[in-house]
């Protein structure tokens, strides 16, 4: 007996190795446990919200232990800040409140993201030695931030009331489906569904399940089975493999972040709607684009929405002339590069994006395409190649340790391509070809078939929606990897 108490100690507290994520057996368990409770209180809408604030909580101390204590700082400064901002008339006074949450939230950030990378240039400046800070990264930081953020500049911008009920708040702050990688909640959409006490219904349970299943094949069929089997392989020593297989890599690892991201994106909405709450999509089939602006339009929607509200427009938008427009969303991708982490690579990748929007929209006001060309397919294809292309080189940036790195994957491509060894690849790489190809045809299906199958597994009797989910996580179980992949947004 008290062999299996030490063991169920062992899994229920915090282990940095084994952090719970939505795709392990331990956090099924919980849920499954956790749901049945949840639907028993459903009459009793404070003790059910306590529920939920309660295995949040403990869902984000599985992640990041005693930083759990942080996020329940930010709940309390947030809800009095907001009360306080509230009742305030003056703007000068408003503004300083404002400021002075952007100030907290933001110099967390700093600390906890940025301080050994500033330190690092500081010391590298002035020709000064500093060893770098073991500083853990609470698991994230960056979503929760940014949503406390934009709870008191909404408030400011009197597009919604304070929240009075300190429950409500935390409830929104800490819920835990979109918790550790997004999407980007906000207030103005999530608290009235709080304050409605959401209900959960037949409809949403399924169209959550669905969502929950998508995204698990997304990320451990196709994400950690392309990771683990090539994308990490050929970033970790480009010079050991020809151009060709570079080049393979490089498409591998956009299709891998968009599965791992998405596919978690997908779960937290599920697990939402299986609560009765219902977030916007985060992602809309990206790679259909045929320009950056309608990339941006697509991929993380609610990190580029932020992005636009939080900080393009308060930095002037386009109502400072064009150049002052391009400036701006330069600076914005920028910010939103290093928003990504504390790294030069991150700080590259947004303004490489940056730059490609401002050359789009350059381009496109001083030239359009003929009226008679318009619409053509053939056109359409290229528009969507040419962008993908641009994508994957992006990307190359953001999964590349360093620039050295980058710089070797381009002097194979462009040196050592071997285009001959093609039919070799596809034969020794079979199963990471079928993968890769699986992830990108799914992703270019039309919208009509993803609906189409969504509605036919809500129609379903229960007992066959039960079957289907048991062979999707058999199927699941049997491709995983040995060890446990994170989800690659949760270091964000």
């Amino acid at each position: 007996m008290e062999v299996l108490l030490n063991r169920l100690h062992d899994i229920l507290v915090y282990d940095a190795s084994a952090p719970m994520l939505f795709n392990t057996g331990l956090f099924l368990v919980l849920f499954v446990l956790f749901l049945l409770v949840y639907h028993s209180l459903k009459r009793f809408r404070n003790a059910k919200m306590l529920v939920v604030i309660a295995f949040s909580l403990y869902f984000y101390y599985k992640s990041s232990a005693e930083c759990v204590f942080i996020l329940i700082g930010v709940c309390l400064s947030d809800y009095l800040l907001g009360l306080w901002l509230g009742r305030l008339k003056r703007n000068w006074k408003r503004r300083l409140i404002v400021a002075l949450n952007v100030m907290l939230n933001v110099g967390m950030l700093v600390w906890f993201k940025y301080f050994n990378l500033l330190a690092e240039a500081f010391a590298s400046i002035t020709s000064t030695r500093f060893d770098p800070l073991e500083i853990i990264l609470p698991a994230g930081i960056s979503f929760f931030t940014f949503r406390s953020i934009s709870y008191m500049v909404d408030i400011y911008r009197r597009e919604i009331e304070p929240c009075r009920n300190l429950l409500d708040y935390t409830f929104f702050l800490t819920f835990f489906p979109p918790l550790l990688a997004g999407p980007v909640v906000r207030a103005k959409d999530m608290l009235p569904q709080i304050k409605a006490n959401a209900m959960l219904s037949r409809r949403k349970t399924s169209e959550g399940l669905f969502l929950i299943m998508t995204g698990l094949i997304k990320k451990v069929v196709i994400a950690d089975y392309i990771s683990g089997n090539f994308v990490d392989r050929i970033f970790d020593n480009p010079a050991l493999y020809s151009g060709f297989e570079n080049l393979m890599g490089c498409v591998g690892f956009t299709i891998q972040l968009y599965c791992d991201f998405s596919g978690y994106s997908d779960m937290a909405i599920g697990l939402a709607l299986m609560l009765g709450y219902r977030f916007k999509i985060n992602f809309d089939a990206p790679f259909k684009s045929q320009n950056p602006t309608e990339f941006w339009r697509r991929w993380h929607i609610s990190l580029s929405l932020w992005l636009r509200d939080y900080l393009y427009i308060p930095l002037g938008g386009n109502r400072k002339g064009k150049f002052r427009a391009y400036f701006n969303q330069f600076i914005t991708m920028v910010l939103g590069g290093l928003w990504h982490g504390a790294s030069w690579m991150y700080i590259i990748w947004g303004a490489y994006h940056g730059l490609l929007l401002v050359l789009h929209k350059t381009v496109r006001s001083i030239w359009r395409l003929p009226e008679s060309m318009r619409g053509r397919a053939d056109i359409k294809a290229f528009n969507i190649v040419l962008t993908f292309a641009l994508i994957v080189v992006g990307f190359t940036f953001f999964r590349a340790p360093s620039l050295e790195t980058v710089v070797m994957i381009g002097e194979q491509i462009a040196g050592n391509f071997h285009i001959d060894i093609a039919g070799q690849f596809v034969e020794s790489y079979m199963m990471i070809v079928v993968a890769m190809a699986l992830g990108y045809i799914a992703h270019m299906t039309p919208k009509t078939w993803t609906a189409g199958a969504s509605q036919a597994y809500m129609s379903m009797a229960a007992i066959w929606q039960a079957l289907l989910l048991a062979a999707v996580l058999f199927v699941v179980v049997q491709t995983r990897q040995s060890d446990l992949v994170p989800f690659i947004y949760l270091q964000y």
